[in-house]
């Protein structure tokens, strides 16, 4: 049991290892190259950058401002932007597997990137055998953000048959815990720097970065 659950489910990207803010800029241009190479946007990779980093301030979504102002389609951007995705510049963290693996619950993955990236992520991280029949995408429910609804999380539960109040959800960002507390799920931050989430009522528990999360499951 962790936290007096069965299951844990994990966001991947920002939870399961660190995105620092010098790969957050190499993403922020990722993303601007899909913009203008793959899909056509009429403006200079450095300019769509700027407005994918101010994006992610407004919206927490970097390319929220596109699907708005410049008609880009959300699925196509999804699409493009993982093909693209430098995956290989992750710093794993060290032993994350054997710490996984003493973990007391079923666990799984949920997460926004596209099955394609996440296999490389999960292969890169040394996790892939562990999760490979356990971890799904937004795309898997043909959806692709998670923070619009609870609906998705309800149908995510409904897809490995387990009730969302014997949960818990780990992630980094706010409005995907939010969501997942609306289903009753036991709701836990990641941060890396300081723990801004205070005030949010629907965060249960937070931890800086996944290791001490760990530890204190294993541990306790």
């Amino acid at each position: 049991m962790v936290l007096g659950k069965k299951i844990v489910i994990y966001d991947l990207d920002d939870t399961l290892y660190n995105k620092t803010s010098e790969f957050a800029d190499i993403l922020d241009t990722t993303m601007a190259e899909a913009l203008v190479y793959d899909l056509g946007l009429n403006m200079k990779v450095e300019e769509a950058k700027e407005l994918v980093t101010l994006s992610y301030k407004i919206y927490r979504d970097g390319g929220e401002i596109f699907y708005r102002d410049y008609g880009i389609n959300p699925q196509d951007l999804f699409i493009a932007y993982h093909k693209r995705k430098p995956v290989e510049k992750i710093v794993p963290y060290d032993n994350l597997l054997e710490k996984i693996e003493k973990v007391d619950a079923e666990q799984y993955i949920f997460t926004a990137s596209d099955r394609y990236a996440s296999e490389k992520i999960l292969k890169h991280l040394g996790l892939y055998e562990f999760f490979k029949d356990r971890y799904y995408s937004v795309e898997d429910f043909g959806v692709f953000k998670k923070n619009e609804s609870a609906d998705v999380y309800y149908e995510y539960c409904k897809k490995i048959g387990v009730n969302p109040k014997d949960c818990v959800f780990v992630d980094d960002s706010y409005s995907n815990l939010e969501f997942a507390k609306e289903t009753g799920m036991t709701t836990v931050r990641i941060y890396y720097k300081n723990n801004s989430a205070k005030d949010k009522t629907y965060i249960d528990y937070a931890y800086k970065g996944i290791e001490s999360f760990l530890d204190d499951v294993v541990n306790n």
